[in-house]
């Protein structure tokens, strides 16, 4: 984006706008303010809004009885859709050869570098002024981190578009192995891997554009899983969609497959055709899809198509109204799909290593990715006040004999033998300290530009001098045990914050106070809060300390669970809730994803059973679950029946957010 300010002007070269619209949480939020509620009320209004329907908030929110609460429910139904403000599209870009404010109101973007044309894509497109997307993906960055990694620690320069397509790969993806992999990571695409089996490369591809709104609300999911493991005979909706359907056996996957039904079956023409693309890709495709519908139909029947097959295909059309990914685009997703599967299997240090400090990005935290990391056997290391660089890295470490022999046994990969001696040494991940909380650009760059000049810090007042750290950095650093190396354990560190902050570069280098006195080490639970709170990364998961008390009352673990496979049998599962997920083609249905210290777990959650225990199942962040295990085409769900806190005193759930 800024390539093409500088390469065409600001005045030729602009983004087009998004007319952000009214929905629940911003329509209550507004208009409770304008009724004289606080901002506190109308933030604990919104917080647990479970609808983004602004016509639904009556059913969704209780307001005290009386004439303002109806008039916040009126006012909010009929703000529905309305224009809230003007955004900028995440990537639209417009070039022109001469000055955008000669056609276009112009005005300089929030954002900074950014100039704004004050209309949307559909406006633009109306005045015939073309935009394209410069879309960036954060899992391409991940990917060049992890392959520059990859070159500066061992000397192999992989080419990504040269990896080998193996099996193993294949097998991985089989098994939902997909933490962290762009594109499948997402519990629906847990879900449906083991179901489709991926063999090849075009498998994928299919396998990133079905898992849509509109393949779903078009009815294609099920029916090619069923017809690709051979339950149900591959048919077509008409003898004249065989040509086009062929290749998905029978279903409409890709976008460009509806766009050519309608071309044949409907006989529309290339404007007609347009006309259908735009609503397939409008915000409210539903309402310009309805205008299409008799247009359809008509065109089917010209076509000798009518009754149930014009039904199935105006279905199918209508569904990838909700979205759908062309082929292309399809592609390419599946080909960087494959080379971070790739990557996490051959290179996992490596590859965790990027997508943390790819971060903000992707389905999971930071602290669900390094779980996951250490279940395939990476080692993970704190920060360290004198290793530690702004982003995580990896390095080699040497390390006591179990513990490498443990980590070789996992996840030792074939072409990772820049390594000399594999059983003295293994690729370690470090923390980074952007993770540290309070540390700032400004503070990290102080601490690397006095380690470049001076070398390591020799103790705790040698830091405090060299960089003149405000106490608030000094804390945290202390509490993610990133001092221990200069002496100092998390609680003598905290102690010693106070006195430490009083130093600096331009300051006499004294201070007292520093020498704590006789101070209880932290428990292991004490220091896993201090993680969690100092960087939001632990290694040890939250769950291990309440793994007895959680089997006494007959919890399983999920890895437990997973390995069951058998089908209706009734399960007890505690861990920490990561995600919560009410899809529109759900009809209701909540997907929740537990954590426990072994893995995860897909929840359903049934409309009645969310109800019936609401304030838990919403707000709780420790749970124990009872219910039913679904085992069905190698996927394990847990139909949720009842929802428990967890069954300890004195350690509280919220503590591990």
């Amino acid at each position: 984006i800024q390539y093409c300010y500088r390469r065409y002007g600001r005045e030729r070269a602009a983004m087009v706008s998004n007319v952000i619209t009214y929905r629940a949480r911003s329509v209550l939020q507004d208009v409770g303010k304008a009724f004289g509620l606080t901002q506190a009320q109308v933030n604990a209004l919104t917080k647990y809004l479970d609808t983004r329907s602004p016509q639904a908030i009556a059913a969704s929110v209780e307001l005290p009885a009386g004439l303002t609460s109806e008039l916040i429910y009126d006012v909010c139904s009929r703000l529905d859709g309305f224009p809230r403000h003007l955004g900028i599209h995440s990537g639209g870009m417009v070039v022109a050869r001469r000055p955008l404010w000669e056609v276009v109101p112009m005005e300089w973007g929030r954002m900074e570098d950014r100039s704004v044309l004050q209309w949307d894509k559909d406006d633009c497109a109306a005045m015939g002024i073309v935009k394209f997307d410069l879309l960036a993906l954060g899992a391409m960055n991940g990917l060049h981190l992890s392959v520059d990694a990859i070159r500066d620690m061992h000397g192999i320069d992989i080419d990504l578009a040269t990896i080998p397509q193996e099996p193993v790969i294949y097998e991985m993806l089989t098994r939902a192995d997909t933490v962290g992999v762009f594109q499948v990571e997402s519990r629906a695409q847990m879900a449906t891997l083991p179901r489709m089996k991926p063999k090849t490369f075009y498998d994928l591809a299919i396998e990133v554009a079905l898992i849509r709104p509109g393949p779903i609300q078009g009815h294609s999911v099920h029916p090619f899983l069923r017809r690709r493991n051979g339950e149900e005979p591959i048919r077509y909706p008409h003898p004249l969609a065989e040509p086009i359907l062929k290749k998905t056996m029978g279903v409409p996957v890709f976008q460009e497959q509806l766009m050519e039904m309608a071309r044949i079956c409907a006989g529309f023409t290339a404007g007609q055709s347009d006309r259908l693309r735009q609503a397939m890709t409008h915000k409210r495709s539903d309402e310009a899809m309805a205008k299409l519908r008799d247009e359809v139909y008509e065109g089917m029947a010209g076509n000798g198509i009518s009754g149930a097959a014009a039904d199935e295909i105006w279905e199918k059309l209508q569904g990838f109204a909700s979205f759908g990914f062309p082929e292309s685009h399809s592609v390419s997703f599946a080909y960087i799909v494959y080379a971070s599967s790739w990557l996490k299997y051959h290179w996992p240090a490596e590859f965790f290593m990027g997508l943390l400090n790819a971060q903000p990005m992707g389905f999971y935290t930071p602290n669900s990715l390094v779980q996951d990391a250490v279940h395939h056997g990476v080692v993970v290391l704190p920060p360290d006040i004198n290793v530690s660089e702004f982003d995580c890295t990896v390095e080699l470490r040497d390390a006591g004999e179990h513990d490498i022999v443990e980590y070789l046994g996992m996840h030792w990969r074939r072409g990772r033998g820049a390594v000399d001696d594999p059983l003295r040494s293994a690729v370690a991940l470090r923390i980074g300290l952007r993770y540290v909380r309070n540390l700032g650009d400004a503070e990290i760059t102080r601490i690397e530009a006095a380690r470049q000049v001076g070398g390591p810090f020799a103790s705790a007042e040698d830091l405090a001098q060299r960089t003149g750290l405000p106490l608030d950095a000094l804390e945290t650093l202390a509490a993610a045990g990133a001092l221990v190396p200069l002496g100092l354990g998390r609680r003598e560190g905290i102690w010693a914050a106070g006195a430490l902050a009083g130093m600096g570069p331009d300051r006499l280098p004294l201070a007292s106070g520093t020498v704590a006195p006789d101070l209880r080490t932290m428990s292991p639970h004490e220091s896993v809060q201090a993680d969690l709170w100092s960087t939001g990364i632990a290694v040890t998961h939250p769950v291990s300390f309440l793994r007895s008390r959680l089997d006494a009352t007959g919890c399983m673990r999920i890895v437990d669970a997973l390995s069951l496979r058998k089908h209706g049998t009734r399960a007890r599962v505690g861990g920490i809730i990561t995600h919560r997920q009410r899809p529109g083609t759900a009809r209701g249905v909540r997907f929740l994803n537990l954590e426990d210290e072994t893995g995860l777990l897909n929840v359903v959650v049934l409309p009645q059973v969310w109800e019936a225990h609401y304030e838990i199942a919403r707000k709780a962040v420790g749970v124990v679950i009872g219910g039913v295990l679904e085992y069905r085409d190698g996927v394990t769900n847990l139909v949720a029946h009842r929802f428990e806190h967890w069954p300890v005193e004195g350690i509280n759930s919220r503590d591990f957010r």
